[in-house]
């Protein structure tokens, strides 16, 4: 991942964070509530796992981070001119994802 598009993220996310309606559900799903904290700390001190520069939302990526509670989490992010664009959230599970949650299984 090019160390400039997580800067662009990070900058953007400085500015605003915007969350999606389809977001804001997953995060407030009653088995894995997030918070908007817990995105931020994804958002600033994650990794990019996945890169979608031809996503139709515009270029966004997938990026993985634990929060301070140790919670792994998964970011979807969109960064816009004036802002950050939160796609989805969602605490990833070992039946989609590899111990690392970076490596998807299928």
């Amino acid at each position: 991942m090019e160390d400039s598009f997580v800067s662009l993220v990070r900058d953007r996310a400085k500015k605003e964070i915007i969350f999606t309606e389809h977001a804001l559900d997953r995060m407030n799903q009653q088995s894995e509530i997030v918070t908007p904290g817990e995105v931020r700390e994804v958002v600033f001190d994650g990794e990019v796992i996945e890169d979608y520069p031809e996503d139709k939302r515009g270029h966004s990526c997938l990026m993985y981070g634990k929060t301070v509670k140790e919670r792994p989490l998964h970011v979807v992010c969109s960064p816009k001119e004036e802002y950050l664009g939160i796609i989805t959230v969602y605490v990833p599970t070992l039946e989609d994802w590899k111990e690392d949650f970076k490596t998807r299984r299928s």
